[in-house]
């Protein structure tokens, strides 16, 4: 790993070094022949012992942001600790680390800055992107979480402080899917910001500029995009949180051309179509008999309706009949033929129907079984939606999927408690169970991290040239495929998240199965896809003395 001679693996600089830092675990011969001796307290811990520490800084922190600035500062110190905390319990974890703690942590990024993590790009650099690349001390490179900053959760243009993102997200690559954490680049492409407050923060760590016109952006991009290509020959690009139309316009560019995904677009839908899976079993109906209606008609909005039309193609609909059962609805209401301000699109959705902005007469009109709000609009779910719904539907599905929390449609306790306990309801976050009636729900968190790290540990394992949606829809199903019955008669729509490791293993196996199938793979098919991908995954131990001398 390094060269023995060097000054990183002697005495303090190792314990300066994320990498190899194993603090109170090196052992006594390895402090003797480290330099180390006399730089650390006497005792010699076990790793899990260390865990027990960390857990008990943990409950001292008063809030979840508290701890996320505290398990960042670990990270920075000791990347195998870590891991090896998250993932013991990921389903504590993961809130922590992701959504909704991570909106509170862009929101005030510039003021818990610590250290760099990852790379920032910026408009500065256009025109030796190549070379800043190049900058970045590990080599092999295999993803790279991207954002502009510009569309962070439903929090709006947060501009550089949006990092926070394409670092939680990497980190939940090796939390859910166990995929190595070396091999993984948060990236953030600082093209300003149009957010006036940022622009007059003093502590503000972006470029202090308003966002570029659309020539200037696409020539940026794609710079950036085959500068990647150069120097992370095997990299996917997973573009995260970029603004709607940005969103879609940028997948459709390069999806067919390098390996690369849209987590917002193709990771949402996905776990929505997962969700639905489950519902409509415990319904016993089929996705092709569904009438769907979107509140939100953004990138994930689309993103779904698309997935969601290709389900439907594999049940045996034409295209114009898929179509047909999908409506959207947005802040400017129905979205049909006569409005002069839609998308490409949108307007393969378009009704040929009366405008109308009145959510409630439009479910009204249209009796959908399925609504799902992807709108940021919070409580726009109200009493009277969820009513009407449920006077059209013996089990409504209901999902809310905005975030953070004040930004979800509606409660999974307004949600229950509005249909009498007759929907089937899943939200972006985590809503706690809720008793009515002497029944409990188990609200379900249709959250994209059930997805995109197993599809990802598929790619790293397989290295596809390009990434088609029908790994998306497999991946749907073969997550829906592990809620056992009892779980699904408890009204439950997704696994259990303390058991998300396996959960996401067995899902990657069914995805790299079918890119070996469609021929997409450019590595040999092993006999045994299973046991060859689970050799691959990463193991939160310390490295021994003698790989880091060797």
């Amino acid at each position: 790993m390094f060269n023995k001679a060097s000054s990183e693996t002697k005495g303090i600089n190792i314990l300066k070094n994320e990498f190899l830092n194993k603090n109170t675990a090196f052992t006594l011969e390895e402090r003797e022949k480290l330099g180390l001796t006399g730089l650390l307290p006497d005792a010699v811990n076990t790793i899990e012992q260390q865990c027990q520490r960390v857990l008990g800084h943990l409950s001292d922190k008063d809030n979840d942001l508290e701890r996320y600035i505290y398990l960042t500062g670990l990270l920075d110190r000791n990347e195998t600790l870590f891991y090896k905390v998250i993932m013991s319990d990921p389903a504590r974890f993961i809130p922590i680390l992701y959504d909704p703690t991570v909106g509170d942590a862009c929101l005030k990024f510039d003021a818990i800055y610590r250290r760099p993590r990852g790379m920032y790009v910026s408009l500065r650099h256009q025109g030796k992107i190549e070379a800043v690349l190049r900058n970045w001390p590990h080599k092999d490179v295999r993803f790279i979480c991207v954002s502009t900053g510009e569309r962070i959760l439903g929090l709006g243009d947060l501009g550089a402080n949006g990092m926070g993102i394409p670092i939680g997200k990497l980190q939940l690559y090796t939390a859910c899917a166990a995929i190595p954490p070396i091999n993984l680049l948060p990236v953030l492409l600082d093209c300003g910001t149009n957010n006036k407050t940022l622009l007059q923060d003093p502590l503000y760590l972006g470029v202090r500029e308003n966002r570029p016109q659309a020539p200037q952006m696409d020539a940026f991009v794609d710079e950036f995009v085959y500068a990647v290509q150069k120097v992370f020959p095997d990299c996917c690009i997973h573009f995260e949180d970029w603004k709607g139309l940005d969103a879609i316009k940028y997948l459709a560019k390069y999806r067919n051309k390098v390996c690369c995904y849209n987590d917002d677009i193709q990771g949402t839908a996905s776990i929505v179509l997962s969700g639905l899976i489950t519902a409509l079993r415990i319904k016993k109906e089929k996705l092709k008999d569904q009438k769907i209606l979107f509140l939100g008609a953004g990138s994930a909005g689309i993103g779904i309706a698309n997935l969601l039309e290709s389900a439907m193609k594999l049940e045996g609909l034409s295209e114009k009949e898929a179509r047909e059962r999908i409506t959207l609805f947005d802040i400017n209401g129905l979205i049909e033929v006569s409005r002069k301000d839609l998308t490409d699109s949108q307007k393969i959705y378009a009704k040929t129907l009366a405008s109308s902005k009145d959510l409630v007469q439009v479910i009204k009109s249209i009796k959908p079984s399925v609504l799902i709000g992807v709108s940021t609009q919070g409580k726009a779910f109200t009493q009277d939606v969820v009513q009407t719904m449920s006077a059209l539907n013996e089990r409504p599905i209901i999902f809310a999927l905005s975030n953070p929390t004040d930004k979800a449609e509606c409660s999974a306790e307004d949600a229950y408690t509005w249909s009498q306990g007759k929907a089937l309801y899943a939200a972006g976050v985590q809503f706690p169970t809720f008793n009515l009636n002497g029944k409990t729900f188990y609200p379900g968190q249709a959250n994209n991290f059930y997805i995109f790290p197993a599809v990802s540990l598929a790619v790293f394992a397989t290295k596809p040239k390009t990434i088609p949606d029908a790994l998306f829809i497999r991946a749907a199903q073969a997550t829906s495929d592990q809620i056992s019955e009892e779980d699904s008669t408890k009204g439950r729509l997704f696994p259990l998240q303390s058991n998300i490791l396996q959960t996401e293993i067995t899902t990657a196996i069914q995805v790299a199965q079918l890119i070996f199938d469609q021929n997409l793979a450019t590595v040999e098919r092993p006999k045994d896809i299973k046991a060859w991908l689970e050799q691959m995954l990463y193991q939160p131990e310390y490295t021994s003395i003698q790989k880091m001398l060797s």
